[in-house]
Parts: structure tokens; sequence; C-alpha cells
């Protein structure tokens, strides 16, 4: 018998509300729910610095291991899969973040 490592891929997705607004020679991009801020010379830079920032904020969130309280602490929970979904009004006004993750686990297999 040997053993086969399985590499699975999954992902949390993220769709938060964010803010741009012209300051002097800059666009500043924010998302008020978990108080993260970037900025850009364009508006699609600062809209992609945000998205950048959102992304390794949630990551570091993660990996000490205080992503829940700071999600609890921002006033976001968890649909129920019982509840619809509701519609995002604007779309143009959410940003989706996507986290991905690896997971590898060890399996015997009969050869």
């Amino acid at each position: 018998m040997n053993t086969m490592a399985l590499t699975m891929q999954t992902a949390i997705e993220f769709k938060l509300p964010f803010d741009i607004k012209k300051d002097d020679d800059w666009y500043v991009s924010s998302c008020p729910v978990i108080d993260v801020h970037s900025q850009g010379k364009t508006q699609k830079e600062a809209k992609e610095n945000l998205s950048e920032a959102l992304s390794l904020f949630l990551i570091s969130c993660f990996e000490r291991g205080t992503l829940a309280e700071v999600l609890r602490e921002s006033g976001l929970r968890p649909l129920h899969t019982e509840s619809p979904t509701p519609d995002i009004i604007d779309k143009s006004k959410y940003l989706d973040i996507n986290i991905p993750f690896n997971t590898q686990s060890t399996q015997a297999c009969h050869v």
C-alpha cells in the first residue's frame, strides 16, 4: 500500500463595501466596515490597492487567529443558509475579496 498526498483548494469570499474620494492629487479608498484604507493616483489604482490591502489584512487576521474577533467587532455576521441572500443594490460599491486556501492530506491507496 502506498500513500499519496492530495492538495485541495477552497476559498472564503467577502463582499465588502468601499468608498473612494479624491484628496488633492490622490484618490483615497476605504472600507469603513473593517477600517482598512489605501490610496492611488487613479480611482482604479486606489480600488486595486484597497483590494490588496483587504486581502492581506484578512489573511493576517486568519494567520494570527483573530479573524473571528475582527469580523465580530466589525458587526459582520454570517447569513444562515435558510435565509435568502439579499441582493446588493449597487455591486459597483462592493469589492469581492477572495482568500484562497490549500489543504494537503495524505491518503493510503492500493497499488
